[in-house]
């Protein structure tokens, strides 16, 4: 599995509504899963023809209380037509049943959402692997194979908590280096 630092506590998530789950999430509350955060726009070819369905497979075939699966709408471009609006009916015209995030701006929807920020994301689609102890352990722009997601995930499954409390904690991951190309939207 590619890592990232294991001392590197995920930020939490900053959003501003859900979709798909009753209450908000936080990754505070998700503490001894693994979390797959998928995030996209809704307008990103990358996303529609590969994030967002693999997001949708990972939540079909782990069981739910071991495997969060959370899409994140990050958007840093378009923002008059990629609203809460457009997002629903997204969401209800593929039938997606993860709970999916709308990231929050600092004020107005224009520019770097602050999650997307804080995560130090290059564009669209990225996935993000926490482990149970709430550490980043992979940061990826771009396209993920099926494979190496699944071995991932079960990687993260098999580590107990405790081997992971003892690391330190440190700032926010940093994302990898890499050109967009016709799998994602750069920023």
């Amino acid at each position: 599995m590619a890592e990232t630092n294991k001392s590197i506590r995920a930020p939490e998530l900053q959003t501003s509504g859900w979709l798909n789950t009753p209450h908000p999430l936080t990754l505070a509350s998700l503490r001894g899963k693994v979390v797959v955060l998928h995030t996209f726009q809704i307008f990103c070819p990358g996303c529609v023809q590969i994030g967002i369905p693999q997001a949708q497979k990972i939540y079909q075939e782990f069981d739910p209380s071991r495997v969060a699966v959370i899409g994140l709408h990050t958007v840093f471009e378009h923002h008059a037509v990629m609203g809460r609006e457009a997002l629903e009916v997204f969401v209800h015209e593929y039938r997606l049943r993860f709970p999916i995030g709308i990231d929050k701006y600092e004020d107005q929807p224009q520019g770097i959402p602050l999650t997307m920020h804080a995560y130090r994301m290059q564009g669209t689609p990225t996935l993000i692997l926490i482990d149970k102890a709430g550490r980043i352990r992979l940061h990826k722009f771009g396209h993920v194979s099926d494979l190496t997601v699944g071995f991932s995930i079960g990687a993260l499954l098999s580590e107990e908590i405790d081997e992971l409390a003892s690391s330190p904690e440190t700032g926010p991951a940093i994302a990898e280096n890499r050109a967009c190309d016709e799998d994602g939207c750069s920023i």
